[in-house]
């Protein structure tokens, strides 16, 4: 069955293809189409503060709290945006994050992290171990609750959720609770000559093979994945699993991530860690940014996951 045959009724927006060809020339122009569509800084419900990155480096946080402070110490989300780790910054998810911050009671720490090309792997990493750093280090004065950090994220901030949720276990220097990843960006040669999975009915919509190509190669820079350093990179490629925080992860089933995702909570459980994996029918990438009842279904899952992550132990 074709893949137009098998996409929910809900998502057919999907199926008007995008004529943007990218590359690092026609970047600049795709960042500004697209950050021109977020709500400017200084409408944004966060406060803003900015801490040192591992180098030294400015970076900027963004922080949501409920309206209703409780007088126990707050669990806590470090929540990480997408973008193909080439565009985005925090405000493409205000509402969304403020909302949450209040439904769940919780502080939510979102990481304004440098973009790729200019700053290649390790670099947008090293800014959300960064951020995970200051939490833990601030938490007092936050009132927050170290050992009730979850990461979480979108896509690319998917992507890096997870390989932060694999460093710090590396490291050993911060605790993570759980790992909240939504259609996750984690395996740098999908949608290459390279590629493990072969799926005809994935790709067709919304993020396409050759985006997803030309956004790893950014991000990978003059990376030699040949280090110990590899599941940092591109989890996908993590050869130990054993370890790591439970981990909610949901993805499309017409999605080009659909067949790395799956494999990685086969991955995670296999290797002894708490899995929970949610696949919908008939939807492509992003298609949460779209309503519908299987977008409804979608945030629900999440929030629940969230609720039993959060809760105090």
């Amino acid at each position: 069955m074709k893949p137009e045959a098998l996409l929910d009724p809900a998502f057919h927006s999907f199926m008007t293809p995008s004529a943007e060809h990218w590359s690092l020339g026609t970047l600049p122009a795709i960042r500004a189409r697209v950050h021109s569509m977020f709500k400017p800084e200084h409408r944004a419900r966060c406060t803003q503060t900015w801490t040192s990155g591992l180098n030294g480096e400015r970076l900027r946080l963004c922080l949501y709290q409920p309206t209703c402070l409780s007088s126990a110490p707050l669990p806590a989300i470090l929540y990480l945006h997408g973008g193909g780790f080439v565009l985005g910054k925090p405000e493409m998810a205000d509402d969304y994050l403020a909302d949450l911050a209040d439904e769940q009671q919780v502080l939510i720490v979102a990481v304004d992290y440098r973009l790729a090309p200019e700053q290649a792997f390790p670099g947008p990493l090293d800014d959300c171990y960064a951020a995970l750093g200051w939490m833990c280090a601030n938490a007092q004065g936050l009132d927050l609750d170290p050992q009730r950090i979850v990461v979480m994220g979108h896509s690319a901030g998917g992507g890096l959720a997870a390989a932060l949720a694999i460093m710090a276990r590396d490291r050993q220097q911060y605790p993570i609770a759980a790992q909240v990843l939504v259609y996750p960006m984690l395996d740098h040669r999908t949608g290459s000559a390279g590629s493990p999975y072969s799926n005809p009915s994935t790709g067709t919509f919304s993020w396409q093979p050759a985006q997803n190509r030309f956004c790893w190669e950014c991000m990978r820079g003059g990376y030699r994945l040949d280090d110990e350093r590899v599941g940092w990179f591109s989890p996908a490629l993590e050869q130990k699993l054993g370890g790591l925080p439970p981990c909610f992860l949901s993805v499309g089933a017409l999605d080009l991530f659909v067949d790395e995702d799956v494999a990685y909570a086969m991955g995670l459980s296999r290797a002894g860690v708490a899995v929970e994996l949610h696949v919908y029918p008939g939807a492509p990438h992003m298609f949460d940014q779209v309503p519908g009842r299987i977008t409804t279904q979608s945030a629900v899952d999440v929030v629940r996951a969230l609720g039993k992550f959060l809760k105090r132990g």
